[in-house]
């Protein structure tokens, strides 16, 4: 009766270290996904600039990857589950941004675009913010867009569109997670006028919203 209760007893203070070990292990799993997320949130990076290759002239800035080619096309699904085309904005300057709910320099400038697209409306601007992180899921991410005020169409991505628009850098290297965000200013005739990779001030996204509207209005070529 004795070997009984001391064998329960045993098998009862290894259920319970067991127990703590898997414990202890996934507390601190989640730890490390917390603060790696805290981490990325705070890590703001301003629109890089790059190192001249060799032969070329100290000052001159290459040119972004994208910039004076047509926008490729793409349609894609909205939070509300409507599919939503760029050439729906045929004829309109659009900017195209991709964006993430833990990039903390996306939450910045997400409201200036809120703001500037007021503003810029009566010529026919419009904004696509297409997110880059579906795998929150869809009330996440609506969520993270309602908390920041914004009311510009948000589309999920589908794995192609980065990869239609660049998916590397200039220089041919895959960009990682700290390019986001990462915006293409679309001119009416669907020409990209300008590419930004990283967080720059709102005076800039503006002068690049300016700049979509001017080119629109004195070309004729090409279309979206």
């Amino acid at each position: 009766m004795f070997n009984v209760k001391r064998n329960a007893l045993v098998f009862g203070v290894m259920v319970v270290g067991i127990a703590l070990l898997l414990w202890a292990g996934w507390h601190n799993l989640r730890e490390r996904r917390v603060a790696m997320q805290k981490a990325q949130e705070n890590h703001v990076v301003l629109t890089p600039g790059k190192a001249p290759d060799a032969g070329q002239t100290p000052g001159e800035s290459e040119e972004p990857s994208m910039r004076g080619k047509i926008a490729p096309a793409f349609t894609l699904v909205d939070l509300d589950g409507k599919k939503v085309s760029l050439s729906d904005y045929k004829g309109r300057p659009v900017l195209v941004n991709f964006w993430a709910t833990w990039c903390g320099p996306c939450k910045i400038e997400m409201p200036w675009f809120e703001e500037l697209r007021k503003q810029y409306a009566p010529q026919g601007f419009e904004i696509l913010g297409l997110t880059d992180d579906v795998d929150v899921g869809k009330e996440t991410i609506t969520k993270v867009s309602k908390k920041i005020g914004v009311t510009y169409p948000i589309l999920l991505t589908d794995g192609k569109v980065q990869n239609a628009y660049g998916g590397v850098d200039a220089k041919g290297q895959p960009l990682g997670l700290e390019y986001l965000p990462m915006s293409f200013y679309v001119d009416k005739n669907g020409v990209i006028v300008e590419e930004t990779a990283g967080l720059g001030s709102k005076d800039e996204i503006e002068a690049h919203i300016k700049k979509a509207i001017a080119s629109g209005a004195t070309t004729t070529t090409g279309g979206q």
